[in-house]
């Protein structure tokens, strides 16, 4: 189960669930595959809806990869995913909300 405070998202792939994190190295991985100066840049072409479904496969691989999930991040590519494109866009865009919320203490 996904924990929000973690940062944590969940995301069925292939009938697995799938835990996603955007860890710090995820993160600057995602910065150099996206072509972004800085992570207010990358935050900020999201909110401003200036991504593709490119943008969001990178994001969820990210998140694959953060969170430690078994799915290799290039059998993303045809993987299933429950919901299909958009509760993949949605997962990617709570995610990456997500991993910017600061806790309450």
């Amino acid at each position: 189960m996904s924990n929000p405070w973690r940062g944590e998202v969940s995301l069925v792939v292939n009938g697995q669930v799938c835990v996603m994190r955007l860890t710090l190295g995820a993160l600057a991985g995602l910065e150099a595959a996206l072509a972004e100066p800085s992570l207010v840049a990358l935050v900020e072409r999201f909110e401003q809806g200036r991504f593709s479904s490119a943008d969001v496969l990178a994001l969820l691989k990210a998140g694959l990869l953060g969170g430690g999930c078994p799915v290799a991040p290039e059998a993303l590519d045809h993987a299933d995913i429950e919901g299909g494109p958009m509760a993949a866009a949605r997962a990617a865009a709570e995610l990456i909300a997500r991993a910017f919320v600061v806790p309450a203490s």
